[in-house]
């Protein structure tokens, strides 16, 4: 039952008095009829303020109450009363006590204040009844205290993070003595580190106070970082932040505030979505939690005016402590319960219970609490505010705490976790803002980079001394050059060294970074380094001075140059054969339809019937209906001609075609490369591909969700010899070195300068992979990369880059360039090697028909000396003279006609005629038809 005396209520108003009789409204809780339960008496200690932490408290009752009457194994239920008064008031704080102890409660529950501790220590203490508090805890308990803290010490987590940072100095300003008892928790958790930190402590009583202070310091320096540990209630730290954020004096200052408590996430996120300042702060609450999310999804369903503070889907952490208090306890109980059903009874008759006055007018019995208290040590569980457990001192244990961050512009975010053993761990580091510490800033900025050409080359190589910084005189390139522009714009002296193990950066298994990027500490990285996700969670990049993507490198193959037989290329040696076979075949079915069809016999002279399409002169109209002549014959018959049309048709396509790859193939030197894309590469096992073991490439693949480059990543990382290399030089060497056996996955800048590089045998297939840029990293938070990023998108605009670009890849090239400017496989005018080989068939050609013509002249001449019974020398001479002068004369002799003009019928009859077997020049038989006679 609750009961409050009307004396401790202290209304200032009509709606304050009619809150507070709502609050003091009795629980009762649900039953199974016909079960009897037994009671277990519990009060609280609640300041006037504490409205929202006593709804927590008496919904938290109610629901074990309900969850209990479900069941028949435990048969108790709470009984609770609270006092509502106000804490810092040691008096009204003992008199709550003595009636609560006199009533019997089991356990006290509630807030305190550092003026009030010591009182409720020494009366629980005495009278041996826990006392569980969800206010500030402190180290003075020992392991025979009573009192249970729900709250953790978490000093330590504030000093790790200030140690993360950086800083060396921060203003503390707090509010109450609990700030003052967290002022001495932390100087006592730096002591305990080598490092240094300055602290400077500021108590203030006011928000209006607070902002003059925080105003002051602005006017000592306004170009100081100024790192705030704000130690107060979280409603006046918002206050405060808002004030800051109003006044435009002071509003662009550097103001980091960490915030000393662990409700960040109770302050209104709106305030900050558009502008304000960087904020840093822990929670308690593991809002992500299935227990969190179960009791918010019944908090905020809750009637306002029954639950005074709930009704909404948050809740500060303080009245979730008393949620996961009231469950410490009924989880504690129960188990006592299990193991000793009679443990209520007998405590209320226990003989070595001691009655002791607590006040004038009551007397109270010491309780059960020794055994309460041990059990609730050993109870651990995971509650709203995350895994509850405490140690023998009644201190939270293995608890963890959530980082948050909020920044302009972008408004609250999770960037890491904390707890006891693991300590801290950023894992979004990108959003959790750092501002180094400008007021002693050296001058000197390092500058990280790294060999590769042409961002980064050597003119000679430095001494081997083991200093990595490097004279500017010894370096040369690209990034040489934009350091040296950069420089002009950034009023610092710059020294440049090479990064240490000559990668660029990946994250480790523990976390942490090699390369450049696990050097940027305190230096500026101006280098091929490209800009990554994961990268820029951890370091902060300028805008890309350079545009690129991943591509594919591999050995140039040999040229697929022209040859004196080129003018077949167009078409391939099997249709080339082909044409050859129907070439034949039409002929000869040309010649055979011929014969059977009456319409291609005709008379020739008396007596005489022909037929044109012999074999040869088949062969002869095929041949020339290929070559578009034509002859002077024709098919007469219906089959001849649609054997030549078909035929017409065929040569048709086939010339047409051919003609139109001839001029392609006789101007253009073609290149067959084995791969074109990255589907290429996936597809096949005979050419293998990597990339740098240590750097953004190997981490696209990695990461990729794309399957073509999961798979390529999957043989990448299976290969065996491995296919990774440690620099890009050694990847173009394996490349020239594996005679077209293993391709290269590197950025398209660095693919197309050595491209460019004598022995000029590499070259790019395949589009981009991706699209990324190269930019200049600094640590995040740099005071300086806001003048870097201008001074890069200055040279941009200016085209300085795009000439520097030009220098170092276009005009630096060893490689010759086609003449014109032509690219490979440009057309070109056609030379000798091109057509040689129709000169080759033209001058074959005539050779055969010399060759031909004499076979036929001595043939000849010899079947004449056999037919005409004379030597073959004469036959011979006859035929020769027959050839050189043309004709024969009236006696059959070889000479000209002079004289009057003859008809050509007596030339006719005397050639036909004429028989004499001493004439050898002519043939002396008669005219017979040469053709089939029928």
């Amino acid at each position: 039952m609750n009961c409050v005396k009307p004396s401790q209520v202290l209304p200032t108003s009509h709606d304050f008095s009619f809150t507070l009789i709502l609050l003091l409204l009795v629980t009762q809780p649900l039953v199974v009829p016909g079960v009897e339960l037994d009671e277990v008496k519990i009060g609280g200690i609640f300041d006037r303020n504490s409205v929202q932490v006593l709804t927590a408290f008496r919904h938290a009752v109610q629901n074990f109450n309900w969850a209990i009457s479900r069941t028949s194994i435990y048969r108790f239920k709470l009984n609770n009363q609270t006092s509502v008064l106000d804490v810092t008031d040691s008096f009204a704080v003992s008199n709550a006590l003595c009636e609560h102890l006199a009533r019997g409660d089991l356990a006290i529950f509630g807030v305190s204040n550092a003026s009030s501790m010591p009182t409720i220590q020494s009366y629980t203490n005495t009278f041996k009844v826990p006392f569980v508090t969800f206010s500030m805890a402190q180290n003075t308990s020992s392991n025979t205290s009573y009192q249970i803290y729900m709250r953790p010490i978490y000093v330590n987590a504030l000093v790790d993070l200030i140690f993360y940072y950086g800083w060396s100095k921060l203003y503390y300003i707090y509010e109450s003595d609990e700030g003052l008892i967290r002022l001495q928790q932390l100087f006592q958790a730096v002591n305990q580190h080598d490092k240094f930190l300055s602290i400077d402590a500021k108590r203030i009583n006011t928000v209006e106070y607070c902002y003059q202070v925080l105003k002051e310091l602005h006017l000592q320096d306004n170009k100081q970082n100024r790192r705030i540990l704000l130690d107060v209630q979280m409603d006046r730290a918002e206050r405060i932040i808002l004030k800051v954020m109003e006044d435009q004096d002071i509003n662009n200052s550097k103001f980091h505030f960490l915030l000393g408590d662990l409700g960040v996430l109770e302050m209104n996120q709106d305030h900050f979505r558009v502008g304000g300042m960087n904020i840093t702060g822990f929670s308690l609450m593991q809002i992500d939690g299935e227990s969190a999310k179960s009791f918010l999804d019944g908090w905020k369903d809750l009637d306002r005016q029954e639950w005074p503070g709930a009704g909404t889907s948050h809740i500060k952490y303080e009245a979730a402590l008393a949620v996961d208090a009231v469950k410490l306890f009924y989880k504690a109980f129960s188990q006592i319960r299990l193991t000793d059903r009679n443990f209520l009874r007998e405590s209320q008759t226990s003989p070595g219970s001691k009655v002791i006055k607590c006040t004038d007018d009551s007397h109270v019995r010491s309780g059960p609490g020794v055994r309460i208290l041990e059990e609730m040590k050993k109870t651990e569980f995971k509650g709203v505010t995350g895994k509850v457990g405490f140690d023998d001192t009644g201190h939270r244990k293995n608890f963890n705490l959530d980082l948050y961050s909020v920044a302009i512009n972008r408004g609250i975010a999770k960037v890491g976790t904390w707890n006891e053993t693991g300590r801290l761990k950023v894992e979004n580091a990108r959003l959790l803002h750092n501002y180094p510490d400008t007021s002693n800033v050296n001058k000197t900025q390092r500058v990280t980079t790294i060999i590769n050409s042409p961002y980064v080359m050597y003119k000679k190589l430095p001494s081997s001394d083991g200093n990595p910084l490097v004279s500017r005189e010894l370096l040369e390139g690209f990034c040489i050059d934009l350091a040296d522009a950069v420089a002009q714009k950034v009023p610092y002296d710059w020294r440049i060294q090479v990064v240490k193990d000559q990668t660029y950066g990946k994250k480790l298994e523990n976390g942490t970074w090699n390369g450049m990027v696990g050097e940027l500490e305190a230096d500026i990285a101006i280098a091929p380094l490209t800009i990554t996700a994961d990268r820029e969670r951890v370091i902060d990049f300028t805008k890309p001075f350079m545009s690129l993507g991943i591509s594919i490198m591999i050995k140039k193959p040999v040229n697929h140059k022209a040859h004196v037989f080129s003018f077949m290329d167009p078409l391939s040696y099997e249709i080339w054969m082909c044409i050859v076979f129907a070439y034949i075949g039409v002929s000869v079915v040309l010649f055979l339809v011929s014969r059977f069809s009456p319409n291609e016999w005709h008379l020739a002279g008396e007596q005489a019937i022909r037929n044109d399409f012999s074999i040869s002169n088949s062969l002869w109209f095929s041949l020339g209906a290929f070559m578009q002549q034509g002859c002077d014959i024709s098919p007469r018959s219906m089959s001849g001609r649609i054997v030549g049309s078909v035929w017409w048709f065929f040569t048709l396509i086939i010339i047409s075609s051919y003609t139109a790859n001839l001029a392609a193939f006789l101007t253009v030197e073609r290149m067959l490369t084995p791969i074109d894309s990255a589907e290429d590469l996936a597809k096949q096992t005979d050419i293998q591909y990597g990339t740098i073991e240590s750097g953004s490439t190997a981490a696209f693949f990695e990461h990729s969700k794309v399957q073509i480059y999961q798979r390529m990543w999957a043989y990448m990382t299976s290969a065996t010899p491995s296919v990774f290399v440690k620099r890009v030089e050694e990847g173009i060497k394996k490349v020239r070195e594996s005679n077209g056996k293993y391709a290269f996955l590197v950025e398209s800048t660095t693919n197309d300068y050595h491209n460019q590089r004598k022995p000029c045998d590499t070259m790019m297939v395949g589009q981009n992979l991706n699209s990324n840029g190269f930019g200049i990293a600094t640590p995040i938070g740099s005071d300086i990369k806001d003048k870097l990023n201008f001074a890069v998108l200055e040279l941009r605009e200016k085209g300085v880059l795009a000439a520097w670009e030009k220098h170092w890849w276009v005009d630096k090239g060893e490689c010759d360039k086609k003449p014109g400017g032509s690219k490979e496989g440009a057309q070109s005018a056609l030379t000798l090697q091109n057509v040689a080989g129709i000169f080759y068939i033209l001058i074959g050609g005539l050779a055969t028909a010399l060759i031909s013509a004499a076979f036929e002249f001595f043939y000849k001449s010899k079947m004449d000396s056999s037919k005409y019974k004379t030597t073959f020398g004469s036959a011979l001479r006859s035929k020769a003279r027959l050839s050189f002068r043309g004709h024969l004369d009236s006696t059959g002799s070889d000479r000209h006609m002079n004289g009057s003009k003859r008809s050509m019928n007596t030339v006719r009859e005397k050639l036909y005629s004429y028989t004499a077997p001493t004439q050898v020049g002519v043939d002396t038989y008669e005219e017979s038809n040469t053709h089939t006679e029928v």
